[in-house]
C-alpha cells in the first residue's frame, strides 16, 4: 500500500493568504512521485504547533493509527510539531511502523541515529517557540511600561501601527463616549442601552448589535479614561493615548455597573430616599407613610435610633441653606471684588498649574517607591496592583485638571462666581424647585446626613461651610466687617476651588 497522508501548516490565517501552504504542498508532491507514492488526502492547517489541540492535526493522527494509510508526508519537523507532546504523538506512530516523512529532512526515523538527530531537532523546535513567547512577552511589557497598548484597539480607537498609540475613531469615539454618558444617567439597563446605541449608529466591529457581555467589557474597560488594564494579570498601567471620558464619568459607571448607585424604578419616591443615615449603625433610612405622613426609620433590630418626619429633615435643610443667603452689602462687596480678580486670573491660572504640577511630581514619587518596595518584596502582588491602581486613578484625575487649567478651560474667578450663586440661591431654589431639583441640591451641599436617636443632623459640604460659617468666631471676639470677612474667606476658597472637579451644571 502506497497510500500517504499529505500534511501543511501555518501558524495564522494572515500566513495562509500567502504562499507558504502552496509551497510546502508542491514540496510534498514532489516527493511523493520521486518515491511512487499517492497522496490520497490532504490536511491542512492554519494554527500555532505550540500548543497541543490542533483539531486537524488530531484527527489526522488518529486515522493513522487506525491503519488507514500508510504514512504522512510532511514538508519539515517544525511544521509538524513545536511541542515535545505532539512528538511524542509521532514517536508512537512510528513505532507502531507508520512511515512518517519529512521532505526538507533525510532521516530514517527506524534507525536509532535518524531518531535521535529528528529528536533533536524537535527538542531545538520547542526551545524555539519557549525563547519566542519570552521575547514576545518582554516587548508587550516594555510597549505597556511606556504606555502603548500593543493588542488590537478597542471599540472607538484606531490602530496606527506597531510601537504607536492608539487614536480615536472620529466616527465612533464621540458614539462610544455617548454610551456612557447615557448609562450614567442611571435611566438605562444594559437590555435598554442596546437598542438606544443601535439607534444614534454605534455597532461592533463585525456591524453587529452590541450584545450585552460586550456592552458589560466596553463600560468596564479603564482604557477609555487613560489606563491600560491586563485582565489576565490583573496589572494597570498608565497609558498614553487620548482619553475619550473624564475619570468622575468613569467611576459613576462603575458605581451604577455595580449597584453601588440605585437606579431602579421604586414604587415610592420619596424625597430623601437613599439619603439620610443611622448614626448608630450607618445604614440607610428607608421611607415610609403612616396616617398621611412620610417618616424615615432605621430597619436595623434593636437599633436606638428612632424615626423622622419629612417635614423635620426638609426644615434643618432650609436652615442649613438659610445660612448661605448673602446680604445685599456681601453681594455688592463680592461683586466688586470677584471683578478685580478678573483681571488676575493669569496668575491664579499659574498658580493652580504649579499646584497640580507639583501634585502630579509628589505622585510619581509615590509610584516609584511603591514599585521599588514591590522590588524589595515588601508588598504582595495583590496588594501592589491595588495601590498602584488607585495611584494612576488619581493621577488621572490631576492630569485631568491640569489640562483644564493649562488650556484655559478654568477660570477662578468664573468658578467663584458660579459657586457663589449656587451658595447664595441654594435656599429660594430649594423652596420652588421640584424633587428632583430638590435632590440635586441636597447631594452637592450637604454631606453626612445622620440621624442618631432622635438627632437629625445634616452638616453643609466644604467649601459650602466655610462660606454658611463665615461670620462665626472663637474667644468672644467681635464680629468682622464685611470686607474683612470675605477676604479672609478668599483666601481660604481659591486653593478648594483650583485643586477641585470643575462644578457641574444642577440636573433637573
Amino acid at each position: 500500500m502506497n497510500d500517504y497522508y499529505g500534511y501543511t501548516r501555518v501558524s495564522t490565517v494572515k500566513q495562509g493568504e500567502g504562499v507558504s501552504l502552496q509551497q510546502q504542498h508542491e514540496a510534498i508532491e514532489r516527493h511523493a512521485q520521486r518515491n511512487n507514492w499517492e497522496v490520497v488526502r490532504w490536511f491542512e492547517e492554519q494554527e500555532t504547533a505550540a500548543k497541543r489541540g490542533r483539531p486537524v492535526f488530531s484527527e489526522m493522527i488518529r486515522l493513522l493509527k487506525r491503519g488507514k494509510a500508510r504514512g504522512v508526508i510532511i514538508h519539515k519537523i517544525d511544521r509538524s510539531a513545536r511541542n515535545l507532546r505532539d512528538w511524542a504523538d509521532l514517536g508512537e506512530l512510528i513505532d507502531q511502523g507508520v512511515d512518517v516523512h519529512f521532505v526538507n529532512e533525510s532521516l530514517d526515523l527506524h534507525t536509532r541515529g535518524g531518531r535521535l538527530s529528528a529528536d533533536i531537532q524537535a527538542v531545538v523546535a520547542s526551545d524555539y517557540i519557549r525563547n519566542l513567547r519570552e521575547e514576545t512577552k518582554k516587548g508587550i511589557d516594555g510597549r505597556l511600561k511606556q504606555g502603548i497598548y500593543p493588542m488590537p484597539a478597542p471599540l472607538g480607537y484606531l490602530d496606527m501601527g506597531g510601537g504607536k498609540a492608539k487614536t480615536p475613531d472620529p466616527s465612533k469615539a464621540p458614539l462610544v463616549k455617548q454610551a456612557f454618558e447615557l448609562y450614567g444617567t442611571g435611566r438605562f439597563s444594559f437590555e435598554t442601552l442596546a437598542p438606544e446605541l443601535e439607534s444614534i449608529g454605534l455597532r461592533s466591529r463585525t456591524g453587529n448589535v452590541i450584545a450585552k457581555n460586550h456592552l458589560t467589557r466596553l463600560l468596564g474597560n479603564p482604557f477609555y479614561m487613560g489606563l491600560i488594564r491586563i485582565k489576565r494579570s490583573g496589572q494597570t498601567y498608565q497609558g498614553v493615548h487620548q482619553p475619550l471620558i473624564s475619570k468622575s464619568l468613569y467611576t459613576r459607571v462603575q458605581d451604577i455597573m455595580h449597584g453601588r448607585t440605585n437606579t431602579c424604578s421604586l414604587r415610592h419616591d420619596f424625597l430623601f430616599r437613599r439619603r439620610l443615615n443611622c448614626g448608630q449603625c450607618q445604614y440607610r433610612l428607608i421611607g415610609e407613610t403612616h396616617k398621611g405622613f412620610i417618616y424615615y426609620r432605621c430597619q436595623t433590630t434593636n437599633c436606638p435610633t428612632t424615626t423622622v418626619r419629612e417635614e423635620v429633615v426638609e426644615t434643618t435643610v432650609l436652615d442649613r441653606f438659610q445660612r448661605l443667603r448673602l446680604t445685599v452689602g456681601e453681594q455688592r462687596y463680592i461683586d466688586q471684588e470677584l471683578r478685580q480678580m478678573r483681571a488676575e486670573d493669569t496668575q491664579h491660572q499659574d498658580d493652580a498649574v504649579k499646584a497640580l504640577q507639583l501634585k502630579l511630581g509628589h505622585l510619581d514619587e509615590r509610584l516609584n517607591r511603591l514599585t521599588d518596595a514591590y522590588i524589595d518584596r515588601l508588598l504582595e502582588k495583590d496588594s501592589f496592583e491595588a495601590r498602584k491602581k488607585a495611584l494612576l486613578m488619581e493621577r488621572t484625575d490631576a492630569e485631568e485638571k491640569l489640562a483644564e487649567w493649562s488650556g484655559g478651560g478654568r477660570s477662578v474667578s468664573e468658578e467663584l462666581t458660579h459657586f457663589l450663586e449656587r451658595a447664595g440661591g441654594a435656599y429660594s431654589g430649594y423652596k420652588v424647585g421640584n424633587p428632583p431639583e430638590k435632590r440635586d441640591l441636597v447631594d452637592s451641599l450637604t454631606s453626612n446626613r445622620l440621624l442618631t436617636g432622635k438627632t437629625l443632623d445634616i452638616s453643609l459640604a466644604l467649601p459650602f461651610q466655610e462660606v454658611a460659617s463665615r461670620f462665626e468666631n472663637s474667644c468672644g471676639a467681635p464680629r468682622r466687617d464685611i470686607a474683612r470677612t470675605w477676604q479672609a474667606l478668599f483666601r481660604r476658597l481659591i486653593p478648594i476651588i483650583s485643586t477641585t472637579r470643575a462644578p457641574a451644571s444642577p440636573s433637573c
